[in-house]
């Protein structure tokens, strides 16, 4: 089903837990970890929300999902809340998927440094209260600044947007197949099946 969102790539924002400090990208950046992870966006810091449980699960569930598909080919590997900076923004998604060739690593084989680019695949999960025209406008400044890959789950709503490059957004719900990077190439999951983490009954 095909999603009615406009494809400007400028939805409007709507902050939530913006905090008033009005601080350059590289002051930011010396900041202190903050529990949850705080994010610079257009000049302007928001803090994520804390986590609920359905938010949990799907985010521990796909993440080692996807790993069980890339990492033992070496094709690529999903991080939770990985800061990336890039294009004057220092964004933690909720998990951010690498190809293995771009994970910066040392001499040993171990990763390390900082993501300086925009992620292969950015999955964003929807919380009760947050806004979805932010989630979505972090999407699109993804995809403008390279990213090949987003997602935007409602768990409440058991559907998931797709989006790629200017493509239309789509609707991904019950039985329909999410769609991974190409490089994945034995991916297989549903919405449902997605859905089904949280009834752990």
């Amino acid at each position: 089903m095909v999603a009615a969102i406009s494809t400007t790539h400028q939805p409007p924002a709507q902050p939530e837990n913006q905090q008033p400090e009005q601080l350059t990208l590289e002051e930011f950046l010396t900041l202190p970890p903050t529990e949850p992870e705080s994010e610079y966006i257009k000049g302007k810091i928001y803090q994520k929300p804390m986590p609920q449980i359905e938010h949990s699960v799907i985010q521990l569930e796909l993440a080692s999902k996807i790993n069980q598909v890339a990492r033992p080919n070496k094709l690529a590997y999903a991080f939770p809340e990985l800061r990336c900076t890039f294009g004057g923004d220092a964004i933690a998604p909720d998990i951010v998927v690498l190809e293995w060739a771009k994970i910066p690593q040392s001499e040993d084989g171990k990763p390390q440094g900082k993501i300086d680019y925009a992620p292969d695949w950015i999955i964003e999960i929807l919380s009760p209260d947050q806004s979805p025209s932010r989630l979505i406008n972090k999407i699109y400044t993804c995809i403008n600044h390279g990213t090949k890959l987003g997602w935007l789950i409602d768990p409440a709503r058991e559907r998931v947007m797709i989006f790629q490059g200017d493509s239309i957004p789509e609707q991904r719900t019950a039985q329909d197949q999410l769609l991974a990077l190409e490089i994945l190439d034995n991916w297989q999951l549903s919405a449902a099946d997605l859905f089904s983490w949280l009834y752990v009954g």
